[in-house]
């Protein structure tokens, strides 16, 4: 991998120097990966989902520059009523808005299709969060009901430009088929051009947008895997943005930079370490706990840096709505040894762990490996590229899954896509369940369906407390985005937080040469 990497930036170098300087309407982009994964919006996850989401747009949308629930907008949609029962939602479309290439204009087909596809097990990851809504009607060419099973206060965060919340087109779908996943159609301020393996993705301006034509005229959306490389390419002005080291060290030195700005924002991902009970002898509730005991999770912290890591408290992330931090647990190497040897494992065991090398894990990993080996615990740690570990962690493959992620923040997205049975990974359900936890079914529906916002804080507390006891996880910290960009680059608004955790590409971001 550092060969097709160190390769790929002697030949963006060798281009540089042979070809005339590049347009001020291009951007340069690189992300901290070896390649995409999924970009089919109701697949797409992580660098996936930065990438798509300037392509896509959803009914509604979080303002670019917050990740802000409360501040949810129209977006292909003007506006939407309620009913009484709170159980029926009718929104209304924008008109004239264009899908890219020749797909056509919006209409309800389009936003009922991709509901229904979110929806389904088969065609979307986000399929679960989707299993409130008993129907989605057309009224007219732009107007669209949709029926829920029980009042859901949080619908609007379902349907916004996140997840599978995007909006595609039937059309592209049903045309392009398999195609369709490698080149999604969108509505959004660019589209997709091509993907070079292992290079880069070109996205260009959708001069139609429906907000107005871009300013920048095309991306190029980079893979360099090397935080070293990035970097080099960054101060040597080939790149404009870069995917950041998320490190106090790194933070520190790039902002004493003249000719750059560091940006550290929300919505962070929440890293947790996800046990695998399924796999021995992880199924035995002292051997977890002795992993739970031997994590020092100040000292992660620390290694961190203080203005990139927040301390978790609870399986659900800080400052989702319904976190509750009542359940805690101090390190204890005495302890940890103590509950082994009780287990039958006295002198200690080893676990198969798949982890990924991107420089937000790795190093993160190698330093719990060092915790667990303090209690006996040795972890087998098989370093992967991303996508591949992305792959394995679904198959089953890792006793421990080290985990990071940026849902909606309300308790019920994460409770229930990573610790509801059905979200368990290997089933045609299955979302992000690595630990295959099925402790808190009840509660995380209970807690879904009900109305009585006090009533659904108790059901949240519940599922917590019964998910941490039974160890299903050890919540860790929530990991804030860091990207730099050159003071060329004008986003167009203020970055105060990012839903698709990158700082969105908008109609009115701007780069100066």
């Amino acid at each position: 991998m550092k060969t097709t990497t160190w390769a790929f930036l002697a030949s963006l170098a060798a281009a540089t120097a042979l070809l005339s300087p590049l347009r001020a309407e291009t951007l340069q982009v690189a992300a901290g990966t070896s390649d995409i994964t999924n970009i089919d919006p109701h697949r797409a996850n992580g660098f996936d989902s930065m990438l798509i989401a300037n392509v896509f747009d959803g009914l509604v949308r979080f303002p670019p520059g917050s990740a802000d629930p409360a501040k949810i907008e129209p977006d292909l949609a003007t506006r939407w009523e309620t009913s009484p029962d709170g159980k029926s939602w009718t929104f209304h479309l924008r008109k004239g808005v264009k899908f890219h290439g020749e797909f056509g204009e919006l209409t309800a087909d389009d936003v009922v299709f991709s509901l229904k596809r979110a929806a389904d097990p088969s065609t979307s990851s986000f399929a679960a969060n989707f299993a409130g809504i008993a129907d989605v009607v057309k009224l007219d060419d732009l107007t669209v009901r949709i029926d829920l099973k029980y009042p859901d206060a949080g619908l609007l965060g379902l349907l916004s430009n996140f997840h599978g919340g995007m909006i595609v087109s039937k059309k592209a779908v049903e045309q392009l088929g398999r195609e369709f996943a490698a080149k999604p159609i969108g509505t959004g301020p660019y589209a997709i051009a091509e993907h070079v393996l292992q290079q880069h993705v070109k996205l260009v301006a959708n001069k139609g947008y429906f907000r107005g034509a871009p300013k920048i005229d095309d991306i190029l959306w980079r893979f360099v895997l090397s935080d070293s490389s990035r970097d080099l390419a960054f101060q040597s002005g080939q790149l404009d943005l870069i995917y950041g080291r998320r490190d106090q060290r790194w933070v520190t030195q790039v902002k004493a930079r003249p000719e750059a700005i560091v940006d550290i924002f929300g919505q962070g991902e929440f890293r947790t370490l996800h046990i695998n009970k399924s796999i021995k002898p992880l199924d035995d509730l002292r051997v977890r706990q002795a992993i739970a005991l031997a994590i020092d999770l100040d000292q992660i912290v620390r290694f961190v840096g203080p203005d990139v890591a927040k301390k978790g408290c609870s399986v659900v992330p800080p400052g989702y709505r319904g976190e509750d931090c009542s359940w805690t647990v101090k390190p204890d190497i005495a302890k940890a040894k103590a509950l082994l040897a009780e287990a039958g494992h006295p002198n200690g065991i080893t676990l198969s762990v798949v982890v990924s090398n991107i420089s937000s894990q790795l190093p993160i990993m190698e330093v719990i490996q060092n915790q667990l080996g303090k209690a006996g615990i040795k972890l087998d740690m098989k370093v992967v590229d991303h996508p591949t570990y992305q792959q394995q962690i679904r198959q089953n493959a890792s006793a421990l899954v080290f985990y990071g992620a940026a849902r909606f923040p309300v308790a019920d997205t994460y409770l229930t896509e990573f610790y509801h049975s059905a979200a368990t990974v290997g089933k045609p359900t299955a979302i992000t369940n690595f630990s295959h936890c099925d402790v808190a079914d009840v509660e995380i529906e209970q807690a879904r369906k009900e109305a009585d916002p006090a009533k659904q804080m108790a059901d949240w507390k519940i599922a917590q407390d019964k998910i941490h006891k039974d160890v299903c996880a050890v919540p860790l910290f929530e990991l804030q985005q860091v990207w730099a960009r050159s003071k060329k680059v004008d986003y167009g608004y203020e970055l105060k937080g990012a839903i698709n955790i990158a700082p969105q590409i908008t109609e009115k971001t701007s780069v100066t040469r």
